[in-house]
């Protein structure tokens, strides 16, 4: 899937450019890209809120990495994201297929993505081993948190775009920003 627009986000060509970008999961629009095959979708409010303040730039790192959605279910075993991209840990599934260079791959295209449209900030799906900002899953598929950051968090961190996530959205909604 390559990044897009969220539809309805923009009105008329002019308020869209006054607009800063931010890079939104596009499970947080609602869309089926989760390993589940389902979405996240944020409540209404906040999504009006969001793209009356930015201009939304959807995006889903495991299916622009090559996941098919749905698929099963990763865990970063042996570290966190920067492990992952440092290649001193790996994302591996429930049934034990390494999916790493899927993640990396979908992270760097997520950066490229950002970079083309000036985003120095993104809306990232919590606890994911994509998206997680503060933690993600241990990695022994066992419903315990760990802090970390996911692959593409991680990457997008290094390159000092303020990663938050959807419990964290006060800040981008009040305009404050938050530390890489």
């Amino acid at each position: 899937m390559a990044h897009r627009y969220w539809p309805g986000c923009f009105r008329n060509k002019e308020k869209m450019m006054n607009k800063p970008p931010l890079l939104i999961s596009a499970c947080l629009l609602g869309q089926p890209v989760r390993y589940d095959g389902h979405g996240k979708a944020l409540p209404a409010s906040d999504l009006f809120e969001l793209t009356r303040r930015y201009q939304l730039l959807s995006i889903c790192p495991e299916c622009q990495g090559g996941l098919p959605t749905p698929h099963p279910a990763a865990e970063i075993s042996g570290g966190d994201g920067s492990d992952v991209l440092d290649g001193h840990a790996r994302v591996i599934t429930q049934t034990g297929q390494d999916v790493s260079c899927a993640f990396i791959d979908g992270a760097r295209q997520a950066l490229n993505s950002a970079i083309q449209h000036g985003c120095r900030q993104a809306l990232l799906k919590a606890n994911s081993p994509s998206c997680g900002n503060r933690q993600i899953y241990s990695g022994h598929f066992d419903q315990q948190l760990q802090p970390g950051s996911g692959v593409t968090a991680a990457l997008l961190q290094r390159h000092n775009i303020i990663v938050s996530n959807e419990n964290e959205m006060n800040g981008l909604l009040l305009g404050t920003k938050q530390q890489p």
